[in-house]
């Protein structure tokens, strides 16, 4: 497996932990970007309450065409407001480009993005009908850049 500096993984443990909903006991963080979101939504004075893949929404796979669970990275409340949000790199956000040989590993990246698009689209329709906003973020709005 290639290298990539976003991979690794722990249990992150809050400074504020009252401001946590769900177990607080096993917060898994997947990413460097993850680890960094949850420190954010802890230390910032502004984010009442947040939680972890705490929330399950259904979507269809048109991988497989079967019914799944997404777990949104994460559920905050800021100012206010309710937020789902996921977090991704950006090249994962995009469609992936089309190469000069179809590759197994293009295939796959398209039926991820395909996948990734089928969750986003059920996560922004829960948050349209309970008043609640998505947002993807990536590592240009969390500042972390790798060259």
């Amino acid at each position: 497996m290639p290298y990539s500096k976003n991979v690794y993984k722990g249990r992150f443990k809050p400074t504020n932990p009252k401001k946590y909903c769900g177990d607080v006991s096993n917060i898994i963080y997947r990413s460097s970007y993850e680890l960094k979101f949850m420190k954010w939504c802890d230390q910032n004075e502004n984010i009442v309450e947040w939680g972890s893949e705490e929330l399950s929404i259904p979507y269809r796979s048109p991988v497989d065409n079967r019914v799944h669970r997404y777990f949104p990275d994460f559920y905050i409340m800021l100012n206010g407001k309710k937020y789902l949000i996921e977090i991704k790199p950006s090249r994962f956000t995009q469609e992936p480009k089309i190469p000069k040989r179809k590759t197994k590993r293009f295939i796959e990246e398209v039926k991820q993005y395909g996948t990734n698009l089928a969750k986003w689209q059920s996560a922004t329709e829960f948050c349209l009908d309970n008043g609640w906003e998505f947002k993807i973020i990536t590592e240009k709005e969390l500042g972390i850049s790798y060259k």
